[in-house]
């Protein structure tokens, strides 16, 4: 059964883990034909919760004795708990720039592998009530808009397409990741927000999705690797080749994902 946590609820108990094993030998990658074994820990971006979720039960029922446990958030949360030495196996990361931060702090050293793209959509609740027609209404300041802080892919893809428009947001709160702005639009709190097309679908119908033409400006790459420390790093190259399998691509596929 795979074990779900949020990334900063984990930090200490990790950092904690990786003190009290600071001698022990990290895994060597398995041999072809090996039988991998143990936890799996992977951080990944928010906006891949229910597509990773799912192929974390295929990946455990593809290797038994195997456990993938998770941690979602921001890709920039993410990275900055690797590079302050979480023990993780893999990092897939919602936008190159977070994974090259990863890489320059020698966090990786197999080269990163796009494995799906993403791009922007207009989500608002159900019915409308906001009567959001376009990215225009983002500069406006009648309506209630939630948006994601810049410094997350979600948060700098969304100033890039902005730009592209020439509307200046007016938003009413920024959030720390493309869920937490969708959760907003769910509970009817705002009358729009910017998030990935993928978390339109994923929410069903509590939300109605608005396409726009600059979207195609701001398409974002989701770059996925094993880590130099890897604590498993038989598991964790198992899972990265895993990720870009014809399996998982059709998971990612039916969620709405681009391919590279």
């Amino acid at each position: 059964m795979i074990r779900t946590v949020r990334a900063v609820a984990v930090v200490g108990a990790m950092a904690l883990a990786a003190v009290g094993c600071g001698t022990d030998k990290v895994d060597e990658p398995a041999a072809a034909g090996d039988k991998i074994t143990g936890t799996v820990t992977v951080f990944a971006a928010a906006s891949l919760t229910e597509t990773f979720t799912e192929l974390g039960k295929q990946f455990e029922a593809a290797h038994p004795g195997v456990k993938v446990v998770y941690s979602f958030g921001a890709s920039s949360a993410l990275a900055e708990q690797i590079k302050q030495g979480a023990p993780v196996d893999v990092f897939a990361s919602a936008a190159p720039k977070n994974m090259q931060q990863v890489v320059d702090a020698g966090e990786v050293t197999a080269k990163p592998v796009t494995f799906v793209r993403n791009r922007l959509e207009i989500a608002v609740p159900a019915g409308n009530p906001g009567h959001i027609t376009g990215l225009a209404d983002f500069g406006k300041t009648e309506p209630k808009i939630a948006l994601c802080a810049e410094q997350v892919p979600c948060g700098a893809a969304a100033k890039t397409v902005f730009e592209a428009a020439g509307v200046t947001p007016q938003p009413d709160t920024r959030e720390s990741d493309v869920k937490a702005v969708l959760t907003k639009v769910t509970l009817g709190e705002v009358d729009a927000a910017l998030v990935y097309r993928t978390d339109v679908q994923a929410a069903g119908t509590k939300v109605e999705g608005i396409d726009f033409p600059e979207s195609s400006k701001a398409v974002n790459d989701y770059p996925v690797a094993p880590l130099a420390k890897a604590p498993n790093a038989a598991a964790a190259a198992a899972f990265v080749e895993f990720i870009g399998s014809d399996q998982a691509r059709a998971v990612f596929t039916k969620a709405g994902f681009d391919n590279p």
